[in-house]
């Protein structure tokens, strides 16, 4: 916890005079004031929370974890658990989602193995090992995980996004989840930490019907009440009825924010990850961005949660980061709008009268 502590110590208010000086920038720009919209705020935002003048996205990169969870022995997912390692193999071929679209915006896929329940035979550059257990176990049985492993699972991700800011450098981030079950596993947080009735905070996830949809629900009940997580308390809540790659991601935005880079979560799975930080870490909220709103019931209260409104409604639920890299290519056209549109003065062009 010692080391979670420093990193949340580092992690400071964004610049909000230099924020203020962009918005002037902006507003001498070649067009009416604030015509942009939400381009000129992404702009501004990025611009307080890197502390630059002329801020550059060019260094882009999705943090996609994938781990298992052992709730899925109670069949609240369409899909069996061996398909989160057969998924981590199609990353890492390049033929998955997030891959074609991180191509698209030019962006690196580093992808995490954080506790997947086989070991994945393959050796590759590309695949990073953190692995904190062979899947958490069934929260509807007891704890997901210890605390120590926790704590691990946040501490990997806060190494695994160090590693990367060290070897290649970093000017944006977003985060992206591979797990059967996590659904699960996000709609348990989410309940435990707002209290919201777990109903209305649990969706279809992979695709399941009535039936399984109501038995999702009365799993997630019975994980709360045999658990009791506190509320109050960000680690209790992973550790009894979360999972790796949910600690990982939230390492990552942590230690994101440290380094004053902006995080771009995904969909409902890395907003449950952005949750577990902002209630560690309430500074965190300012160097966040969210993608898109996701097809899933919870979505919007965990986006309000963490006071975060959505760039775009696609009706995404595919997660993997697929959501995130979409916006990261709105979110740097605003940055570009800043750093190469011309002023009135520039273009000699006369301003409202």
């Amino acid at each position: 916890m010692e080391r979670i502590g420093e990193v949340v110590k580092r992690i400071k208010p964004v610049d909000k005079r230099l924020m203020e000086r962009t918005q002037e920038r902006l507003d001498s720009l070649t067009k009416p004031i604030e015509s942009l919209g939400r381009l000129e705020e992404f702009a501004k935002r990025i611009a307080g929370i890197t502390r630059k003048n002329n801020p550059s996205l060019e260094k882009k990169v999705i943090f996609t974890f994938a781990a298992d969870h052992g709730v899925t022995e109670e069949k609240v997912s369409a899909y069996p658990a061996e398909v989160t390692g057969q998924m981590v193999y199609n990353f890492l071929s390049g033929g998955a989602g997030i891959n074609v679209l991180a191509r698209h915006v030019g962006a690196r896929v580093v992808v995490v193995d954080m506790g997947v329940k086989e070991k994945l035979k393959v050796k590759s550059k590309k695949l990073k090992v953190k692995k904190i257990g062979y899947g958490t176990r069934n929260m509807a049985k007891g704890a997901a995980m210890t605390k120590k492993e926790a704590l691990s699972s946040i501490l990997a991700g806060i190494e695994i996004f160090e590693e990367e800011f060290k070897k290649n450098g970093i000017d944006i981030a977003g985060i992206g989840d591979m797990g059967i079950g996590n659904t699960t596993a996000a709609s348990a947080i989410l309940a435990a930490i707002t209290k919201v009735r777990v109903k209305d905070v649990t969706g279809r996830g992979t695709g399941i019907d009535d039936l399984q949809l109501r038995n999702k629900i009365e799993v997630i009940k019975q994980a709360l009440r045999i658990n009791r997580p506190n509320s109050a308390d960000p680690i209790d809540v992973l550790a009894k009825v979360g999972g790796y790659e949910i600690g990982g991601l939230a390492g990552v935005v942590l230690i994101a924010a440290a380094n004053e880079v902006p995080v771009v979560i995904d969909g409902f799975i890395s907003t449950a990850s952005a949750l577990i930080a902002t209630q560690l870490a309430p500074l965190v909220r300012d160097y966040l961005f969210a993608s898109h709103k996701s097809v899933e019931i919870g979505h919007n209260i965990a986006l309000r949660e963490i006071e975060q409104r959505p760039i775009f409604d696609l009706n995404l639920r595919l997660g993997e980061g697929t959501g995130a890299a979409l916006a990261i290519n709105i979110i740097e056209a605003g940055v570009k709008i800043l750093n190469q549109m011309a002023s009135f003065e520039e273009a000699e062009v006369s301003e409202k009268l």
